[in-house]
């Protein structure tokens, strides 16, 4: 490494926020940028550690000490050239990514672990400023047909792989716009979509078709793709979201989480909103039902649209500030954490049970019932005498999804499917001879990270039923020869 000491010298140092009050009036990102000079020192924190832990920290098997050491040494282009390699979308990961990588950070033992991701964010953004991100045209064509269908994270990630093979790849989109979960499941304010734009560009500027309103299984048929295309990777994410078995529940103004999301990202695209209500937050009393990552985003979007007050709850109990001995190093820490959406003016509450939603006469949402519960041997308790009836007026439940959408394709294809609903595959092909699934329609719910990583996977294997054999990247090839 170019500054073994860079550890004891600099201290973790991350972009500041724009303030509260400033970032809630609009839903644009709201990171400052930093310094070039500062970004080289965070990147100087990297310890010449020996056994990298970050390598299997991170899903997608990032180089990350050579990455850091590239930048440290001001040699920007080949830090870039060492992400791309094994990241096709830094720009997606580098802003949504919870970073396992940093919680494996050996420096994390008792220090605060490298800036990874403000690193990795940074050398994309660089690589897109200086112009080195340039479409990866094949110099060779197979005659082979790939058709992907999904166009989230997995499948974009599939797509970039199996073009960069030679094969004709076309992406299939049921929806409008192209970008799966990253267009309509993540707020602008944490991925601008001009950033999915920007990337599609490259992708389409190196030979990949993609069709939207294109939906397989409904208005194209799933014969006419099989007979079309040579393979089919299946990439349509886990859909279905789990529900709740509460009284009230077919209430107005009790939503999924992702429905609420997704017609704040069409508004702000300006895009026609197609369902019949119309769901906003505005001088209301929200509810949000899920502590991780989609309820933050819930919270952070109702604030943006003027709530009158937002209420997180979560079933399990709250998890420890600091040190949790369940979780030590280097697994990914299960303590108390607090996004940049909570910070914006929600409360929040654990080892609360919802009992049941209160209606007026005109089946609207007035009321919520809630009782706090004790967790022993895996089992609730209600507390007596916690019973409490609050004032609400929407609520968002954002407790997690449960399979991939088996109508249409997936009914048509007749793939097998797991014990937990998802699309069974063995080393990514599914039952069907042919046809490979990737993601969280195969995994089930996940990170962007993982979908990646997933979708890099099974083009290999696609590649390799298509032509015999693979000079496609993969995770362990590349810890491989790291660790040589």
């Amino acid at each position: 490494m170019g500054k073994p000491t860079g550890f004891l010298e600099y201290r973790r140092e991350l972009p500041a926020y724009k303030p509260v009050a400033v970032r809630i009036n609009d839903h644009k990102e709201f990171i400052e940028s930093i310094s070039k000079i500062k970004v080289e020192k965070q990147a100087a924190r990297c310890m010449d550690c020996g056994v990298p832990f970050c390598h299997s920290g991170c899903p997608l098997g990032n180089n990350i000490p050579d990455f850091n050491d590239m930048v440290y040494k001001d040699n920007w282009k080949a830090a870039y050239k060492i992400l791309a390699s094994t990241n096709n979308f830094p720009e997606f990961t580098g802003r949504i990514c919870p970073a396992p990588c940093e919680a494996s950070c050996v420096l994390a033992i008792n220090k605060e672990a490298t800036a990874i991701e403000m690193i990795e964010k940074n050398i994309i953004e660089r690589a897109y400023k200086e112009g080195w991100v340039q479409p990866n045209i094949p110099l060779m064509r197979s005659n082979k047909k790939v058709a992907v269908i999904g166009s989230g994270p997995a499948g974009l990630a599939a797509a970039s792989q199996l073009n960069s093979a030679g094969h004709r790849v076309t992406v299939f989109e049921r929806s409008d716009r192209i970008g799966g979960l990253l267009r309509y499941g993540i707020p602008d304010f944490k991925l601008e979509k001009t950033l999915i734009d920007r990337r599609l560009d490259v992708m389409r500027a190196a030979g990949i078709e993609f069709k939207t309103n294109a939906y397989v299984g409904k208005n194209i048929g799933v014969e006419s793709v099989l007979n079309d295309y040579d393979a089919l990777l299946l990439s349509g994410g886990s859909t279905i979201p789990r529900d709740v078995d509460v009284k009230g529940r077919e209430l107005k103004g009790v939503h999924f989480a992702m429905d609420f999301l997704r017609q704040q990202n069409e508004r702000n695209a300006g895009d026609a909103i197609k369902k019949e209500e119309i769901i906003l937050a505005k001088d209301k009393h929200v509810l949000v039902i899920g502590g991780g990552d989609t309820g933050s985003d819930c919270v952070g979007t109702s604030i943006r649209q003027g709530a009158r007050s937002v209420l997180q709850i979560e079933l399990l109990f709250q998890p420890p500030k600091g040190f949790n001995p369940a979780t030590p190093w280097p697994q990914y820490p299960a303590i108390l954490r607090t996004s940049s959406s909570q910070e914006e003016g929600c409360e929040r509450e654990w080892s609360v049970l919802t009992k049941e939603f209160v209606g007026d006469e005109k089946g609207q949402l007035k009321a919520v019932r809630l009782v706090d519960i004790e967790w022993g041997n895996d089992k609730l308790k209600e507390i007596e005498g916690s019973k409490r009836e609050l004032d609400c007026d929407l609520v968002f439940l954002a407790v997690g999804f449960l399979h991939p959408q088996y109508e249409g394709l997936l009914s048509d294809l007749g793939v097998e499917l797991d014990e937990r609903g998802n699309v069974k595959t063995h080393k990514y092909a599914t039952s069907k001879v042919g046809v490979f699934a990737a993601g969280d329609m195969r995994r089930g719910q996940s990170l962007v990270v993982h979908a990646i990583s997933e979708g890099r996977e099974a083009a290999r294997k696609v590649d390799i039923y298509l032509s015999g054999s693979s000079v496609l990247e993969s995770k362990e090839h590349s810890l491989i020869s790291v660790v040589d």
